[in-house]
């Protein structure tokens, strides 16, 4: 983000940059179409950028070089599973300073027929909300960034109402930045969660256990697999890329069962 630069990695090597300015882009994931969803730090707003079409972004107030951009829809999303959280806090290098407009910083919904984003944790449940995923079972997990660098879990409905919020995991490291600190979080296909922490990724067994760490040499703040069978665990971090295989996959996404194009 502090370079606000988005850039793409193929299995040859190959580098190329996506887009440039990224509006300091940060968690992003696709949808059962392959559009990509795009949580924005200069802009709070969730995006979505078409995977078909490609067209110039000449949308007000954003920054750009002129390079081919894909499509940016920014209607209200329609989707199952889908939660987000409201940007409204910079820190150095990474935000985009501004005036809060919200006294508290929450967790909302997008129903799946679309509308407004609903708020769905109370105000004062999470100091900083940050880290989300859902379980094969379809319970919903939820982590506190800084302060007590704690996971909670949730019930979750069909429709993604989630409820009976209780504690899973506290400890994920101090909450320190420069320690490595709970940002991104992933659930894998027998319901173990990884998530980034001091040394690496953690990754903590359906129980509540730490079952141990994969080492990064940087700090690091997110993951995501991929490959040919999901099965290559990618590992963003303060300047480098890495990648690990796994034993076991991910919970299973509506996008890692599309064919690919």
């Amino acid at each position: 983000m502090p370079g606000d630069v988005r850039r793409k990695y193929t299995p040859d090597g190959t580098v190329v940059e996506v887009r440039n300015f990224s509006n300091k882009c940060n968690g992003m994931t696709y949808d059962a179409d392959l559009n990509l969803l795009v949580c924005e730090h200069v802009t709070s707003a969730l995006v979505r950028e078409s995977a078909r079409r490609v067209a110039r972004d000449h949308r007000a107030g954003v920054r750009g070089r002129g390079a081919q951009q894909p499509e940016r829809r920014l209607r209200p999303l329609v989707g199952r599973d889908l939660l987000l959280r409201p940007l409204v806090r910079a820190f150095p290098g990474f935000g985009h300073p501004r005036k809060r407009r919200l006294g508290f910083q929450g967790v909302y919904r997008i129903a799946p027929g679309g509308g407004d984003p609903e708020l769905i944790v109370g105000r004062d449940e999470f100091e900083m909300p940050n880290g989300i995923c859902f379980t094969p079972g379809r319970d919903a997990l939820l982590h506190q960034r800084h302060a007590r660098a704690h996971i909670k879990v949730y019930d979750s409905d069909a429709d993604g109402n989630i409820s009976n919020g209780r504690m899973f995991f506290e400890g994920v490291g101090s909450g320190v930045i420069e320690e490595g600190i709970p940002d991104g979080m992933k659930c894998d296909e027998r319901g173990n969660i990884w998530v980034t922490g001091p040394g690496g990724v953690w990754v903590i067994s359906p129980a509540g256990e730490h079952l141990g760490t994969i080492l990064v040499p940087e700090n690091t703040g997110n993951m995501t697999w991929g490959g040919d069978d999901w099965h290559t665990l990618f590992i963003p971090s303060s300047t480098s890329l890495y990648s690990i295989r796994t034993i076991v996959g991910p919970r299973r996404e509506p996008y890692m069962r599309v064919r690919r194009r």
